[in-house]
């Protein structure tokens, strides 16, 4: 393990993160609010203990390319550091007091998962809002991915990077280069953050809250500028666009990519795509129903606010434009399953992923069949493509995994003596990315109650949940660090 190498690839990280609080400098500055000392003091510790790293693991920017051990190492220590950094204009700017709270809100904006400890985001100094939701919009497409198009300048393969931060079962390279491939994602990310923005503001949004809450749909993070989240606009047009974009971001950004080239079979020909879609029409017709003469007097406003939670809830966006936790315990119920499902493999959604159930209940269908007929051969396939053996075993694996650590952080969180229903959900929206929950971590409430031990557990989840569990787990396998 070359751990000066992994140690520069982390300070280049760093530095970006440094660099890019110049952005929310721009608006402190322009709104004049009492940020911007905190904001220039950040970058300049940030961009310093970067080039300290950067120097540190000089030595060895040529040599071997680098192992899918490094590669995991670096994506894991990378995510904390964005944690550590990214905390401090929180902790400088007197917004949050103590090292957890940063760090919660933190790694809840570079996961994408926009749980937060803040009580009143409409009182924080719009500078350290920006920051807010832009490290959503850095978490989104991944910041060790942002790094592919620096790294192979510098004499660093790409590619173990690349394995350890894409979400899903199967990375898909689009170009033989990485950083080919680094740049047509975010090319592409680019472009629906542009458009998203021009229609927020065309809908009455200023271009602050356009650019912040288009950054928490693209990311599918749901950090917003306002306490009411999306309900404070109360309109129909921004509903409808940020669940369209909602939706987009849950869906793997190579169909995207596919589609932009002039292929939009491809996107119908994908078996999860259409799983995808089946899944939010089913869920958004069945709490329509559900809360039909409940909830809400008109059909209209039934699908309204249906299909915006589940958009919401599935692609682990976490904005709200309604209050789920007064609906029907069986619409809340069809919100917890989406919460587990999760977005498409590929996209910027987190949780166990569309693809992945899909391979459960196909293998899972296949042993009923083969009770029925002992000697026949199933395989698992998904269209065309048969799923490999070692790649069903990684997704038990992984699927098994991640209920162990959704009940042991249960348990632990429990132990605070907060309502089981608050543990429960707290647990799985921050290991799915999602954000909000039920009881008291609901769509109108926060995690600010919650105890500090809680906090660490669920940035913990949070940080295993965007790494898909086993990057962070290796690293505590002995085995790991032999040669």
């Amino acid at each position: 393990m070359r751990w000066k190498l992994v140690g520069f690839i982390v300070g280049v990280l760093v530095i970006c993160i440094g660099f890019g609080m110049l952005i929310p400098v721009c608006f402190s500055l322009y709104y004049h609010d009492n940020s911007i000392e905190a904001l220039i003091e950040s970058m300049l510790v940030s961009v310093l203990l970067g080039i300290l790293m950067m120097l540190f693991g000089k030595a060895q920017w040529s040599g071997p390319s680098m192992s899918h051990r490094e590669g995991m190492a670096a994506t894991t220590l990378g995510w904390v550091a964005a944690a550590v950094f990214g905390g401090l204009p929180f902790y400088l700017s007197g917004v949050l007091t103590t090292p957890e709270d940063c760090i919660f809100e933190a790694i809840s904006g570079f996961t994408t998962t926009g749980a937060s400890v803040i009580r009143d985001v409409e009182v924080v100094p719009k500078g350290i809002l920006f920051w807010r939701s832009l490290t959503h919009w850095f978490g989104g497409m991944g910041i060790i991915v942002l790094g592919l198009a620096i790294l192979p300048f510098l004499g660093v393969g790409g590619m173990q990077l690349y394995k350890a931060e894409v979400p899903g079962p199967t990375p898909d390279k689009l170009k033989p280069r990485i950083k080919d491939t680094a740049m047509i994602l975010w090319k592409v990310y680019v472009l629906f953050t542009v458009v998203e923005v021009i229609l927020l503001m065309l809908g009455g949004m200023d271009l602050f809250d356009s650019l912040c809450h288009t950054f928490g749909t693209m990311a599918t993070g749901g950090f917003s500028t306002k306490n009411a989240s999306i309900a404070y606009y109360n309109s129909v047009y921004i509903d409808f666009i940020i669940t369209l974009f909602m939706i987009l971001g849950g869906i793997n950004f190579a169909l995207h990519f596919q589609l932009f080239r002039g292929n939009p079979r491809a996107m119908w020909e994908d078996g999860e795509w259409r799983f995808f879609v089946l899944i939010v029409l089913a869920a958004t017709g069945a709490i329509a129903w559900s809360e039909y003469g409940h909830k809400y007097a008109s059909v209209g406003d039934s699908f309204r606010y249906a299909s915006f939670q589940v958009a919401s809830i599935i692609t682990t966006t976490g904005y709200a434009t309604a209050d789920f936790e007064l609906w029907t315990a069986a619409a809340q119920c069809i919100l917890l399953l989406c919460m587990l499902i999760g977005g498409c493999v590929g996209s910027t959604g987190g949780s166990v992923k569309c693809m992945r159930i899909m391979v459960l209940l196909k293998h899972s269908y296949g042993e009923l069949i083969r009770l029925i007929h002992p000697r026949a051969v199933t395989r698992v396939r998904i269209g065309p493509q048969a799923i490999p053996i070692e790649v069903l075993g990684g997704i038990w694996g992984f699927f098994i995994l991640y209920l162990t650590l959704m009940t042991i952080s249960v348990l632990l969180v429990a132990s605070t003596r907060v309502d089981l229903v608050t543990a429960l959900t707290s647990v799985m929206a921050c290991i799915g990315n999602v954000g909000p929950g039920l009881g008291s971590v609901g769509p109108v409430d926060n995690y600010a109650h919650m105890t500090p031990f809680s906090k660490w557990i669920l940035s913990l989840d949070m940080l295993l949940g965007r790494l898909e569990i086993y990057t962070v787990l290796v690293l505590f396998v002995p085995r790991f660090y032999r040669k």
